[in-house]
């Protein structure tokens, strides 16, 4: 077929036996990737990945992770934490803040999920997460600005308890009594 004549083609081009996507058994999951030793930017950003998300998310993150897709969170440990979020010029509130508002505009739930938490780890307080989502009604749209509601509705109860956090409205309801 020619699947099959690529694929001797390319072999051969290649001058080895390489399993390649037209094999019949050639599958990504069962790929060896080379062990990699961690950089320096990998360190730096592991170690803020897990001051911002928590050590627990981070290492069941980890430890869930298959060789297939390691590089992938050596990519994001690496550049993204590492090398954005390690930067001087926003403390790490700010860059909370922007991240759950830009999360908000790609309409990413579960991103916004995710860095609730860092969020709320960074000092943003849930009044100011609130409002980001108000104010994110104006630029991104109703849609998207419902499904970070409905994230952090469910998801913030608990974070709040997690982290030891009052819960929202604990302070209208002492001021009350």
């Amino acid at each position: 077929t020619h699947d099959d004549a690529i694929c001797r083609v390319n072999s051969r081009r290649l001058r080895k036996v390489v399993p390649l996507p037209c094999d019949p058994t050639f599958h990504p999951l069962e790929m060896k990737m080379p062990k990699k030793t961690p950089t320096a930017g990998f360190k730096a950003g592991l170690a803020l990945r897990k001051r911002v998300v928590s050590p627990k998310y981070v290492e069941n993150s980890l430890a869930s992770t298959d060789e297939f897709w390691m590089p992938f969170q050596e990519l994001i440990t690496e550049h993204g934490w590492g090398a954005v979020w390690t930067r001087p010029g926003l403390d790490l509130k700010t860059r909370s803040m922007l991240t759950l508002a830009y999360c908000l505009a790609l309409n990413r739930p579960n991103e916004i999920r995710i860095h609730l938490r860092g969020a709320i780890r960074n000092g943003v307080t849930p009044l100011e997460i609130r409002e980001l989502i108000i104010h994110g009604f104006l630029y991104c749209g109703g849609p998207a600005s419902l499904d970070a509601f409905h994230v952090v509705k469910t998801a913030l109860p608990e974070i709040l308890e997690q982290e030891g956090k009052a819960p929202i409205g604990a302070k209208a309801k002492k001021k009350a009594r």
